[in-house]
């Protein structure tokens, strides 16, 4: 575990990293850094810094294969459920698995490739796959999808996928905490500096209410993942994702209507933080979806979980 002088070293390191790179330019960096070291050392602190960082500076990289890896044991890029799914992306038949889903820019850099199924966990050559980058909404991200019918290599229990999951939950929304944090920063500049009236619009009530609440929402969603890194369930982590999910679209529309005409432009940031949140929120369930799926758990089992320190 990293003691505070070594957390803020790590995370002024990140930052550093981060700033002006992404890609794979910010895979090779983190290389460098020994991040992989830091996730087998310290996960909590190894995940929640780079992601929120990542999540600030609008970045992409292939750390979220490494932490699903980490978490199935596995030395592979892994092949994530398509948009606001969590359900295993492969299915076996006799001694083929079909496959459909997502996956990072680290799928075409590498030889293997994840992908888990209902009855088991299947590891693939990546050339047998068809890969497409995904344009859409946030080409930045550099998504790819994945598609194939190939005879698998290795198998592994599917028992494992879950706690992938989990792991992978908890990344993204400390990614989206990121996004929110620098999303709000952006309308509060904007507030502080647009002059209405003679005064800038940050003195207005109306604004101020909608940058209040964004702060609470933030924080809501920070506490969450603090509730979630302490209990260690996967459904701690299924909540965490699904706060952070709503509490970034909360944000973003707050932020969206005190930015006014500028947000709407391609000059302004925001939309970059626009296009990235929505697609975070999707990867792993997105908020609808894992909320719909925590209540038919809840009323399957008819036994509420703990109450969580917040």
């Amino acid at each position: 575990m990293m003691d505070r002088e070594e957390l803020e070293l790590f995370r002024a390191s990140l930052r550093q990293a981060i700033a002006g790179q992404t890609g794979k330019a910010l895979d090779d960096a983190l290389d460098e850094l020994g991040w992989r070291d830091a996730l087998a050392s310290d996960r909590r602190a190894a995940v929640s810094t780079l992601f929120e960082l990542q999540g600030s500076a609008n970045a992409a990289s292939s750390a979220l294969d490494l932490v699903l890896a980490k978490s199935m044991n596995v030395d592979a890029a892994v092949v994530l459920p398509p948009l606001g799914r969590v359900d295993p992306p492969g299915e076996v038949t006799g001694e083929s698995v079909s496959v459909h889903g997502l996956g990072t820019a680290a799928l075409e850099r590498g030889d293997k490739a994840v992908v888990a199924c209902e009855d088991a966990v299947v590891v693939v050559d990546t050339k047998d796959l068809t890969l497409r980058p995904v344009g859409g909404i946030d080409p930045s991200i550099e998504l790819v999808e994945v598609s194939g019918d190939r005879v698998c290599s290795t198998t592994q229990p599917a028992s494992i996928w879950p706690g992938a999951v989990a792991a992978g939950q908890l990344a993204l929304a400390h990614e989206l905490v990121g996004a929110s944090r620098a999303t709000l920063q952006l309308a509060r500049e904007h507030a502080v500096e647009r002059i209405q009236f003679g005064r800038p619009i940050a003195a207005f009530q109306a604004v101020r209410h909608r940058m209040a609440d964004s702060l609470v929402a933030i924080e809501a969603a920070s506490a969450a993942l603090d509730a979630a890194w302490e209990d260690g369930s996967a459904l701690t982590a299924g909540l965490a994702k699904a706060i952070a999910g709503r509490s970034a679209r909360t944000v973003a529309r707050h932020c969206q209507q005190v930015l006014a005409g500028i947000g709407f432009t391609a000059e302004h940031p925001f939309h970059r933080y626009l296009r990235r949140t929505l697609v975070l929120d999707g990867l792993l369930g997105d908020t609808r979806s894992l909320t719909h799926q925590l209540g038919e758990d809840l009323f399957k089992t008819r036994r509420l979980p703990s109450v969580l320190p917040l």
